[in-house]
């Protein structure tokens, strides 16, 4: 009895083998579906955010990257972690890059009133010396674009950093957007020196993006002035800078009341072209903003907020 049940499981056994090799040798003429399920999630916190990056032409340059925190002192975190080689290179856009070395951590962070510190590891010294000086203007124009900071004090492993260790340049223990960014110097006398900073447009394939130019002159002009003179130049090949500002146009007015600077222009001031308007209306306003201590401009109908805003 027990061998035929033995005989009977032996027999089972081959038979399920011998099926199981059958369904493996006899291809299938129905298709497999390689189906791969993707949730795709949305974080609404995700805001583009002014930030200033390295373009082609070796500008530090104006230009937008998502950033998630909303907390100062974590936005500033991300920030700068993005401003990092290898920190954050998929929030690089394309055409930018990164200018803080690899490796550069951040030893501590801390935000009070309208001043934020942070303290560096020695590494962010290892920068080229063509990009010792552009490091920091970005660093402060990227942190100063932060609502409700308005100055930077950097530190390297706990001191103070008072002198780039390569180009001898001094820096002031506290940085702001006084220090200036990608600087010109176009001056025939000691006397009446006035830094003006004006903002140009560049393209990368459709995208127009800003670059701002501190500009240092014998000109003892309103600001006002001398950046509606400039961006009526309209072009400079050499430096690959362009405005859209028709040479014809002139300022009627401006004044400031109550922290709100107001622009009046005569002449065909706008293109026809809508996108090319809204570059013009950006290049006024950011340098109004940079060069008087406002937080909104009116450009006749148009109204520009100083932070807080996109580059649309």
């Amino acid at each position: 009895m027990l061998k035929k049940i033995y005989i009977r499981k032996i027999y089972l056994s081959v038979a399920a083998l011998f099926a199981l090799l059958l369904i493996y040798l006899i291809p299938s003429n129905t298709p497999k579906l390689n189906i791969k399920e993707e949730l795709e999630y949305v974080d609404s916190s995700v805001t583009s955010t002014p930030i200033f990056l390295m373009d082609k032409n070796s500008y530090v340059a104006l230009t937008e990257a998502p950033v998630s925190e909303s907390n100062i002192e974590k936005r500033a975190r991300e920030l700068i972690k993005i401003l990092t080689v290898g920190g954050m290179d998929s929030k690089v856009p394309s055409g930018f890059s990164a200018i803080i070395p690899p490796d550069t951590e951040v030893l501590s962070l801390s935000y009070d009133h309208d001043v934020l510190k942070i303290d560096f590891s020695k590494d962010i010294l290892e920068v080229d010396k063509a990009l010792e000086e552009k490091m920091i203007e970005a660093i402060v124009y990227t942190l100063t674009s932060i609502d409700k900071v308005d100055k930077i004090i950097i530190y390297v492993e706990g001191d103070i950093l008072t002198k780039l260790p390569k180009t001898k340049i001094n820096l002031p223990s506290t940085l702001d957007r006084s220090f200036g960014i990608n600087k010109e110097f176009d001056l025939t006398s000691t006397k009446d020196i006035t830094d003006v900073t004006i903002y140009y447009i560049n393209q990368i394939n459709e995208n127009y993006y800003y670059v701002p130019v501190t500009k240092y002159l014998n000109d003892n002009r309103d600001k006002i002035n001398i950046i509606i003179d400039e961006l009526s130049i309209n072009f400079n090949p050499n430096k690959k800078l362009i405005s859209f500002m028709n040479s014809e146009v002139k300022l009627v007015s401006s004044n400031i009341d109550d922290r709100i600077m107001k622009l009046e222009f005569t002449g065909e001031t706008y293109n026809v072209n809508k996108e090319i308007n809204n570059a013009l209306n950006q290049t006024i306003s950011l340098s109004v903003c940079d060069n008087y201590d406002i937080d909104e401009v009116f450009l006749n109908t148009s109204q520009k907020f100083c932070k807080n805003t996109t580059l649309k």
